[in-house]
């Protein structure tokens, strides 16, 4: 048998054999790694161009090229390994270590003297880093140092209780997304969605909701409100003057103060520029609305300090006023004459009103106490003694400048 051959003229060989070299050429010139080389190549074809092409010219040119660039390449990664070479050689050379490669102790020990920013920063360095940092034993001495004179163990067993809420609510939210994801994904390519999807909702710092931390950084941020007690409510008003009513307060962390807002009942009141110094974490786990149990009427004695229960009507909150026991009016006030502990009536003054006030005294009964009182003089609650001198100063601190009618 005959193989079929097809004839192929020999002027026909020269333009097939220009086609296939300049495919290839091309090929290297896109795949070349120096910007140089492609210079050269610009320069020599435009000179090619000014002559008639002869197949010995171009084949000469593209053999020099190809030349040049197998030296260049040969040239070029050498160098690239010597310099890194080099930039592990001088870090070995001067002795580097990483902060992880310090003991535990030691890493410890740098971490608590942190601030709270200096924390944060941290753990954004990396993943091992960013536990150690989130540790609540580090935060638990922030917490106490900047808000536990104003933040009650109330209050802590009040934010234990809303994180099973904020749980259950990152779990709806995420199977949220997951619904919007599949819906979404029926219009669009997956991957596409998939892609964006996740780079949009991955968040950056996952912080457990129970932690220390979060809790801190909510406060820091005004997210969180928290139940605390304000001296000297509606910016120092007449009618409040050395008293401390219940609030849910706000931090302000531009003015570096609290946004207040008292018992709805009645009129909507809130306060703002509230300082730290005004606001002080509840001393007892009474609501406002209850009558406090008192168990040291039996102790009181002339110059006692106490904390009084008042409220103007049984439809509004208690709130707790600064007040002295005082001595009776048979008692000459000698100290070792005087009996007035053994009486069951307890004179009890508010020295911030004249002499010759209504407000200046009260009595009430030691044994049989519950709240006295009427619509016109208001209703007196529960007693505390206090018995800390820190308490006492802060009821100081907040003395009228004149004496009150």
């Amino acid at each position: 048998m005959h193989s079929l051959a097809i004839p192929i003229s020999e002027s026909a060989q020269p333009p097939m054999l220009f086609f296939l070299i300049s495919c290839f050429s091309f090929i290297l010139i896109s795949k070349s790694l120096s910007h140089s080389l492609i210079l050269p190549w610009k320069c020599e074809m435009r000179l090619l161009k000014l002559s008639p092409l002869s197949w010995e010219q171009f084949s000469n040119f593209v053999a020099s090229w190809f030349r040049r660039g197998s030296l260049a390449i040969s040239l070029v990664m050498p160098l690239r390994k010597k310099s890194c070479r080099r930039e592990i050689v001088n870090a070995e050379e001067k002795g580097e270590i990483s902060l992880l490669d310090l003991p535990d102790l030691a890493l410890e020990c740098i971490l608590e003297r942190l601030s709270p920013s200096g924390l944060c920063n941290m753990a954004g360095v990396c993943t091992s880093l960013r536990e150690r940092c989130q540790s609540d034993h580090l935060w638990e001495k922030h917490m106490k140092q900047k808000w536990g004179r104003i933040i009650g163990e109330a209050t802590y067993r009040e934010w234990q209780l809303r994180i099973p809420q904020k749980k259950q609510s990152m779990v709806v939210d995420q199977s949220k997304q997951k619904g919007l994801l599949k819906l979404v994904q029926k219009l669009w390519p997956i991957s596409w969605v998939r892609s964006n999807f996740h780079k949009r909702n991955k968040p950056k710092n996952i912080l457990a909701v129970d932690s220390i931390m979060t809790w801190y950084l909510s406060l820091e941020r005004g997210k969180s409100s928290f139940p605390a007690q304000v001296y000297n409510r509606e910016n120092g008003h007449v009618g409040f003057m050395l008293s401390c009513y219940d609030a849910e307060v706000t931090y302000n962390s531009g003015t570096d103060t609290f946004i207040a807002r008292y018992s709805p009942h009645g009129r909507q009141m809130t306060e703002d520029s509230i300082s730290w110094d005004r606001l002080r974490a509840a001393p007892v786990n009474t609501p406002a609305y209850e009558l406090h149990v008192s168990n040291c009427l039996n102790d009181l004695r002339p110059g006692d300090h106490i904390e009084i229960q008042w409220r103007r009507n049984k439809e509004f909150p208690y709130g707790w006023w600064y007040g002295v026991v005082g001595h009776l009016e048979f008692c000459n006030g000698i100290e070792h004459h005087c009996r007035c502990h053994k009486n069951d009536t307890v004179i009890l003054e508010f020295n911030q009103y004249a002499p010759g006030s209504r407000w200046r005294y009260t009595t009430v009964n030691r044994k049989n106490h519950r709240e006295e009182g009427d619509e016109v003089d208001g209703f007196y609650g529960g007693f505390r003694k206090l018995y800390k001198e820190d308490e006492i100063s802060m009821w100081k601190q907040h003395w009228p400048s004149q004496v009150l009618e």
